[in-house]
């Protein structure tokens, strides 16, 4: 999706950008308001993601501006103002969701990922309970592996972890990404769970194989098969 971001703080906004451009997004980053507002009124987007107090002109304001304009791209505020009323006026002014600061990016995503299904108008996709990639499986219902027809054993997050690259074959999975997403962490330089479990797994499903299916990408993170 095409997403416009709405989002002055220097950290954050950088943050969250970056997030979603690793998981395949293309964001527009905008710390003013009427920045914002300008290039929302002269191109498209598939998603807004505003936070209410930016400089210029405020996400709520932007986004009253651009429903008057019948503008209907589905809207997100990302922002600290968590009371009722505040997330009231919100939905009043045209906002499709709400998200209040501190938030996990895990969240974050779940929640683009829902407006897009509901932009694009369709049900979501039938869940997968069977994933294959190469000569490796995934049972997702019976929580068994094989690969070349071996059952192999992997622990409760191993098998989590797994499943995470094989949903993603080929595709860049940062650190950032495992460390949300499979360990519910926000970013900790300081940890070194991510590269554990990572050798425990290849142990178990790469070194007894002629063929690795995961890569490590030095200084970006990890690719699965490809």
């Amino acid at each position: 999706m095409r997403i416009l971001l709405l989002e002055d703080d220097s950290q954050l906004g950088p943050w969250v950008a970056g997030g979603l451009r690793e998981e395949g997004h293309v964001v527009d980053h905008f710390v003013d308001g009427k920045d914002a507002l300008i290039a929302a009124m002269g191109q498209a987007f598939d998603l807004l993601i505003l936070d209410r107090m930016v400089p210029g002109l405020d996400g709520l304001s932007l986004l009253k501006s651009l429903r008057a304009s019948k503008d209907g791209t589905p809207a997100l505020f990302l922002t600290a103002l968590g009371e009722v009323d505040a997330r009231v006026e919100g939905f009043d002014a045209g906002g499709d969701d709400y998200l209040t600061k501190p938030f996990a990016f895990a969240e974050l995503s779940a929640r683009v990922n829902a407006l897009g299904r509901r932009r694009d108008g369709g049900d979501a996709p039938q869940e997968q309970t069977t994933l294959r990639h190469a000569d490796m499986t995934l049972d997702l219902l019976s929580r068994t592996c094989e690969r070349q027809g071996q059952a192999i054993e992997l622990m409760a997050k191993e098998f989590k972890l797994l499943e995470y690259f094989m949903r993603r074959p080929g595709r860049l999975v940062t650190r950032t990404m495992l460390l949300e997403q499979v360990w519910d962490m926000s970013f900790d330089p300081t940890t070194s769970v991510v590269e554990t479990h990572i050798s425990r797994l290849r142990t178990k499903i790469d070194k007894p194989f002629e063929t690795a299916l995961i890569r490590t990408r030095r200084g970006e993170g990890y690719v699965f098969g490809g």
